[in-house]
């Protein structure tokens, strides 16, 4: 019990630094405007105003003041004219800008209310944080200095004794211009019990989107490294940079964690990344680095960035990060018009999947495509024009498992669509497709290979719609299509299209292969029929059924792909969504024996106070697809609003062919006007070579008011 109230006191005192929020995107320039050289005019309105002997101006009840963004309300207000002063009896509220809020008993001040002296006042900020004082003083308009002063967040009622916690202080200025509160002789207390001094210390104002400082910290505890303090400090780079730096030191680990972000005129870029000397690995630097970013230039292009590294395969395990097996790298230059598109990109793979050979995957891969759209007069329709060009690189020497091959394609389409009596449409397209390939270290292919294929299709549909007795309309379209392709030239490796699975997407398409390495040949027929109903009262159904059949058999096609043999598997999908908020998703392969292949169903539910997604997966075993068992899975994930300030949420991952689980997590987080406490629990039961089964603890508290949004949602209410 010892450490633990230890270790909460710790993370209680390193939360009060925590509060220059720059969460989010980066913000624009703070563009605080200049303070007024002169007082614009004033305006005074009261239900009685009388001048006396002495030349002083007198406004009693309901008394309202105006000047530039200020507005005084007060009970009595006394206007000295020789000595440019006003004397005011409360009870007093000031207004300035919709973000600062004084309320006071009594008040000295200029004719501008820029200088003077207030008692028993209280000063708002943002609608948020509460700075009471026995006396405050205004300097210039722009410092306000409150004496013997309690700040908090949190809000008070006459019912309760001490707040949550406040930070009481001998003397707090708030510099208005530059939206920062300096305390001297400061003490933190939690519940009314001081538990921190600080001589001195700076916070930002609500008002202040970013500011150099500490954010929120967190604790950490993970089976592996223990227990350990992330404590995050923010550094302020101008008005479009920043960066950011997180020690994180547990007994086993020696982290920093940083975040660079840099905003442009045309684009911008975020850098994350973590520099490690940890237990786990003795004697060796770990780390990663994951980077993107953005940049628009002339004549529509864009260039776009992707940057994923890491020391070793268990370290984005090991540290919380996210739970990927192939990191990808990419760099590309792509533009979009409204009849052409071009992208180029190379991209690098590296894989983190224990017993995998890198130097015979393709790690280094380079794309070019460029589509262009034609719409001729004389025929008609539509013409399309593509080129795209792809290479992969193999670090292996080796015959055939270090293969290299360059592939350059270019085709051309014709599309038109009719449109018959009675709602029929008839979609014909006509094209030519050439395929040039260079392979290397392969002995079982030449070195080069050209490949070219007619197409031509002809698809029809039927659209119809109806009405029934409830009020609901139906709308169902049967489709039809017949394609053939030709194939002239020898084979190619499959090294682009070694995964391919029958969809409501592609059941029309000319080749169901993701890439050109592999084009469907022969006859091909495929039909289909779409149906979906959509009720007066806010729910609707849609299914879809489709099969494909060919001519000959294509050996290409893996087994649970729902394409091999002369006649495809039926594909069956559908969806129900209810105006309550759930939705349900399904979609599966079966042959006429009634034997599934793939079967996969979702569902959401979304209701006002809980949230539910549901996920079950079932494939068949296929080595073709390296899938030697049955993937049996089920996911849950949900959240629950205990009440206005409490949330539980949890996820689960059960491996149903394994009968265990995988993974599973718990959370629970209490929010209101002034703290937030976010508590999370997480197992993962999966290890490997390098990677063990642990159990990861997570706690974070914030304090709430200093540049940390609040919410009416959570604000407690007095009794």
């Amino acid at each position: 019990m010892t450490g633990a109230l230890k270790l909460v006191l710790t993370v209680l005192f390193l939360a009060l630094g925590a509060i220059a929020s720059a969460q989010g995107q980066l913000p624009p320039a703070l563009g605080t405007p200049p303070l007024e050289a002169e007082d614009p005019p004033a305006m005074l309105v009261a239900d009685r105003v009388f001048v006396t002997a002495d030349r002083k101006l007198i406004a009693e009840g309901n008394v309202e003041a105006f000047q530039g963004d200020i507005r005084l309300r007060a009970q009595r207000i006394e206007f000295d004219q020789d000595y440019g002063t006003l004397k005011i009896d409360g009870p007093i509220r000031i207004d300035q800008g919709g973000g600062t809020t004084v309320l006071a008993n009594q008040a000295e001040l200029d004719q501008g209310l820029q200088n003077g002296l207030l008692t028993g006042a209280r000063l708002v900020l943002a609608e948020q944080l509460q700075l009471a004082a026995v006396q405050m003083t205004r300097v210039r308009g722009r410092y306000t200095q409150l004496d013997k002063t309690a700040v908090t967040s949190c809000r008070i009622c006459d019912d309760e004794g001490a707040p949550l916690w406040q930070i009481r202080a001998r003397r707090v200025i708030h510099d208005q211009l530059e939206r920062q509160l300096y305390f001297e002789d400061a003490h933190f207390r939690v519940m009314g019990v001081p538990v921190f001094y600080f001589p001195r210390l700076r916070l930002p104002d609500p008002t202040l989107d970013r500011a150099t400082g500490f954010l929120i910290p967190s604790v950490r505890t993970t089976s592996q490294l223990g227990t350990g303090v992330k404590v995050p400090y923010f550094i302020k780079i101008g008005d479009h940079a920043d960066l950011t730096l997180e020690p994180y030191v547990s007994p086993k680990t020696r982290t920093l964690n940083f975040r660079y972000r840099h905003a442009f005129r045309r684009g911008g870029m975020a850098f994350e990344g973590g520099y490690t000397n940890d237990d786990l690995i003795p004697n060796d630097t770990r780390g990663y680095l994951f980077g993107d970013g953005e940049f628009s230039f002339g004549r529509d292009f864009k260039l776009n960035f992707d940057i994923e590294a890491t020391s070793d395969n268990a370290y984005l395990i090991d540290y919380g990060l996210p739970d990927i097996d192939r990191l990808e790298s990419e760099i590309a230059l792509s533009r979009t018009r409204k009849k052409s598109y071009f992208r180029s990109g190379f991209i690098h793979y590296n894989s983190l999947r224990d017993g995998e050979d890198e130097s015979i995957l393709p790690t280094f891969v380079a794309d070019v495509a460029y589509e262009h759209r034609l719409y001729p007069r004389g025929i008609g329709g539509e013409l399309r024009l593509g080129l795209d060009a792809h290479g992969h690189y193999r670090s292996s020497d080796l015959d055939v498992l270090g293969r290299d091959i360059r592939r350059a394609t270019a085709d051309i389409h014709w599309l038109r669509s009719w449109f018959f009596r009675g709602a029929l449409r008839a979609d014909w397209q006509i094209g030519f497709a050439a395929d040039f390939f260079d392979i290397n270290q392969d002995s079982n292919y030449p070195d080069r290979v050209q490949v070219a294929t007619p197409i031509v299709a002809l698809a029809l549909r039927y659209p119809m719609t109806a009405s029934d007795a409830a009020g609901g309309t139906h709308y169902l379209e049967p489709v039809v299509q017949v394609a053939w392709s030709n194939m002239i030239g020898e084979n190619v490796p499959n090294d682009e299209s070694g995964f391919v699975e029958l969809d409501e997407g592609n059941l029309l398409a000319l080749s169901r292969f993701p890439a050109p390495d592999r084009r469907e040949d022969g006859l091909v027929a495929a039909y289909g029929l779409n149906w979906s109903r959509y009720a007066p009262n806010g729910w609707q159904a849609s299914a879809a059924f489709g099969q494909v059949v060919r001519q000959e058999i294509n050996l290409d096609f893996t087994d649970t792909s729902g394409l091999s043999g002369r006649a495809s598997d039926f594909l069956l999908a559908g969806q129900v969504k209810l105006d309550s908020g759930l939705a349900i998703t399904a979609r599966t392969l079966f042959d006429t024996s009634v034997s599934f292949s793939k079967s996969e169903l979702r569902g959401d539910w979304v209701g006002t106070r809980s949230a539910l997604a549901a996920t079950y997966l079932w494939l068949q075993a296929d080595p073709a697809e390296n899938r030697t068992e049955e993937v049996s899975e089920f996911w849950l994930d949900g959240g629950y609003d205990i009440s206005s300030n409490w949330r539980a949420s949890a996820n689960w991952r059960y491996d149903i062919e394994d009968t265990r689980s995988t993974e599973a997590s718990l959370g629970l987080k209490y929010r209101n006007e002034c703290v937030e406490v976010d508590v999370t629990l997480g197992r993962r039961y999966t290890s490997s070579t390098s990677v063990e089964p642990t159990t990861d603890f997570g706690f974070t508290i914030a304090f709430r008011g200093f540049s940390v949004s609040g919410s009416e949602k959570y604000r407690r209410s007095c009794s």
